[in-house]
């Protein structure tokens, strides 16, 4: 009952920027990391980064038009092999190979999405496992191209050109600080874009997708754009791993990234902007830091998915929203209303 009084409570007005400090903090942290941290840690918080981008597209699709994609770990590997391929064979820089990897995948995803989001729910859901498969498939029998299970070796370190200088990001403190700022450019472009009143057009399609397009709004063509955009997101991260592991395989298709994409925005929260940020770091962070005790590592990490699955099962950030939601209303809440009455 108290949970549905608090529903009901307004909003407290201070609860913005309550946030806004607790994101700042959360920055603030991360940048100091590699100054307490070994490179082990650095290495779990790294993998989480690159993975906050496909997540990022995985809850845009998810928590912002109500449809499942399983799709996001093989624009993931195209990405990834994107970038592989432009930097091994033609020695392009690295923000090109981040941004085309994008732009492919993304491209990539339209003909995909076009009779895919014609299907119901369920049925679509079907067609992006499908597609796991076939880019699987592909990436171990096109071996002109991937050269199949051996993989592509020798993807070179990122290097960038900053004022007239090039730097060559080789160490892990170095691809640290790379990550973590294409991670909050990409929060804050998802952020932006989920405020946009193209973001109140997604949720309205989420909500209700009949009453949407009675309205006006052209469901289908949203629906497609969010697909692609999913699918960005998804590209740019895996050209971040590629750069960062220096080597892809087919196994960057496999079934266990699409579905490790998935656990970072269910365990963190769907439909929420810190949903993949908190999911990223809880899981992918947790899963790397875990391979010091090789023989407990699936064991625990299966038993923290359970206990978030009956505790808070719908992830974590509504958690931490809550909290802030009832700090607000105790530390500014009477004091607000009392100058607000006079």
């Amino acid at each position: 009952m108290s949970t549905t009084l608090e529903t009901m409570a307004p909003v407290p007005r201070h609860l913005p920027a309550l946030r806004w400090v607790g994101a700042v903090t959360v920055v603030a942290a991360l940048a100091a990391a590699p100054l307490v941290l070994g490179g082990y840690y650095l290495h779990a918080l790294i993998i989480a980064m690159i993975f906050l981008l496909p997540a990022h597209g995985l809850n845009l699709i998810l928590g912002y038009t109500g449809l499942l994609s399983l799709a996001q770990g093989v624009f993931f590997g195209i990405g990834a092999y994107v970038s592989a391929l432009l930097s091994l064979h033609f020695g392009t820089p690295f923000v090109l190979n981040f941004v085309a990897s994008g732009v492919v995948a993304g491209l990539i995803a339209l003909p995909i999405g076009i009779p895919a989001l014609r299907l119901r729910t369920y049925s679509f859901v079907m067609c992006t496992l499908g597609f796991v498969v076939i880019a699987e498939t592909v990436a171990k029998n096109w071996i002109s191209v991937t050269r199949g299970d051996m993989g592509l070796a020798g993807v070179p370190s990122p290097s960038l050109h900053i004022g007239g200088f090039d730097l060559v990001v080789s160490s892990i403190p170095a691809y640290y600080y790379l990550a973590l700022v294409i991670a909050i450019l990409a929060t804050l472009a998802f952020y932006a874009l989920i405020k946009s009143p193209a973001g109140s057009c997604m949720v309205a399609i989420r909500d209700n997708e009949i009453l949407a397009a009675s309205l006006g709004i052209p469901t289908w063509a949203y629906k497609l754009v969010v697909f692609m955009l999913s699918a960005l997101f998804a590209g740019m991260g895996g050209s971040l791993y590629a750069h960062y592991m220096t080597v892809v395989s087919p196994l960057v298709f496999q079934m266990y990234y699409s579905t490790t994409i998935l656990v970072i925005v269910l365990g963190g929260g769907v439909g929420r902007v810190l949903g993949a940020v908190i999911g990223s770091i809880l899981f992918v962070a947790l899963s790397e830091a875990l391979r010091i005790t090789p023989e407990l590592r699936m064991i625990i990490y299966g038993f923290v998915l359970l206990m978030l699955v009956f505790v808070v099962p719908h992830g974590v950030a509504p958690v931490l929203d809550r909290g802030l939601e009832r700090l607000a209303r105790i530390r500014f809440g009477a004091r607000g209303e009392d100058s607000h009455d006079r």
